[in-house]
């Protein structure tokens, strides 16, 4: 019925359903946020509670079990994070010494490029303080609600693991039915090919985290820079949050450093080790590891990081890429909706197709050639692997 629909009637029902779509995401945010949550780290369990059921366990234990490993995981995380800020809090005399010295040196330079004063210089800090403490006070009348949201968040994130884990076949019987039987061969291979990619992803990522941890860190801790285990944990996690975690994990690296040395060549040493372990994560190690099966460029990866922030906070940002490359894997194989596969995709032609007609098309050959172009493993090929 649809594809007999003129091309236009069938672009402005696309439309309007983008539209209701982001407004129902909107609406629904708070409930959605801890449902993906839990469907990404459902899939990441997936090879644990498939072990447990291999060796006969209950389908509840083997469950229950996954979760246990999970929460014992995420303790250590947040019990080293509590050790870390602990030993920077116990050196807050140092920091505020450090701070005033940079402070000093700071408003002495300002003082001789511009007219300034220093009695001026401290009037102006003083005012734009006071307005800062009143932002800051302003956010946290609010903060008990985002306290509470938090908690209810990790409340039901566990809960709806175990329910998607133990009502899957129900779930997966569920999606067989909104399809025709000639259908299903192509949503099992869509399945099976997003059950890899957020795997690999997220295992990935996994990986990324503690080899950034011990490369930074200990590259740091070595050359003797102070905090240097908190700046490679604190920069592998926010680098979890695509483009923009970078930058703040740069700006918190540099920030931790000022306030504990009196001296600038450790700002230095800091942005450096840190390009130079970020050049190693972007252009050897992290392609390596999660494979090019899925490719999003970056266009489509910056706007999504900035739509699901917007959207859904720092969850939003940390769940973007994951749900891009799943919407990706639905698009290329679904005909009416091809064009957006190609939107999120980095499959760039080398040729434009103002020139090049046969780029205008929707075939099967300049595909797998772009995908060749561009190495990315084709479709058949991940199935295959799968």
């Amino acid at each position: 019925m649809i594809n007999k629909m003129p091309l236009t009637v069938r672009r402005s029902i696309e439309i309007m359903g983008i539209f209701f779509l982001g407004w129902l995401i909107v609406l629904g945010k708070g409930i959605l946020a801890p449902l993906l949550m839990a469907f990404f780290l459902s899939i990441m369990l997936l090879p644990l509670y498939r072990f447990f059921r291999k060796y006969k366990f209950p389908d509840a234990l083997s469950i229950g079990i996954s979760l246990l490993a999970l929460v014992l995981a995420l303790g250590l995380i947040i019990w080293f994070f509590s050790y870390q800020i602990a030993s920077l809090v116990s050196d807050f005399p140092t920091i505020q010494e450090n701070v005033t010295k940079h402070l000093r040196t700071l408003s002495a330079w300002v003082e001789d490029i511009s007219p300034l004063s220093t009695a001026e210089q401290t009037s102006f800090i003083s005012e734009q303080s006071s307005r800062i403490l009143g932002y800051a006070g302003n956010m946290l009348s609010g903060a008990a609600l985002s306290i509470t949201g938090i908690f209810v968040f990790l409340g039901l994130v566990p809960i709806y693991i175990f329910l998607l884990l133990f009502y899957k076949n129900l779930l997966l019987r569920f999606v067989f039915f909104w399809f025709s039987r000639d259908m299903h061969e192509k949503v099992e291979g869509a399945m099976r090919e997003m059950e890899v990619i957020i795997k690999s992803y997220l295992f990935g990522l996994l990986i990324q985290i503690t080899y950034i941890t011990v490369l930074l860190g200990g590259i740091l801790m070595i050359i003797g820079i102070k905090h240097a285990l908190l700046i490679g944990v604190i920069f592998a996690f926010l680098n979890l949050i695509p483009y923009v975690g970078a930058l703040l994990g740069n700006i918190i690296g540099v920030l931790i450093t000022l306030a504990s040395s009196s001296e600038l060549w450790p700002i230095v040493t800091v942005l450096g080790v840190i390009a130079a372990v970020q050049f190693l994560d972007n252009n050897i190690l992290m392609p390596r590891i999660v494979g090019s099966k899925v490719k999003i460029n970056a266009l489509a990866s910056i706007v999504g990081v900035i739509v699901a922030g917007e959207i859904a906070g720092v969850i939003g940002m940390f769940l973007s890429l994951p749900i891009i490359a799943v919407l990706k894997i639905i698009f290329d194989r679904t005909q009416n909706f091809k064009q957006w596969g190609i939107l999120f995709g980095d499959e760039r032609p080398s040729e434009s197709p103002m020139v090049e007609p046969a780029l205008r098309k929707d075939n099967q050959k300049v595909d797998q050639q772009l995908e060749r172009e561009n190495n990315i493993e084709s479709t058949d090929e991940s199935e295959h692997k799968s």
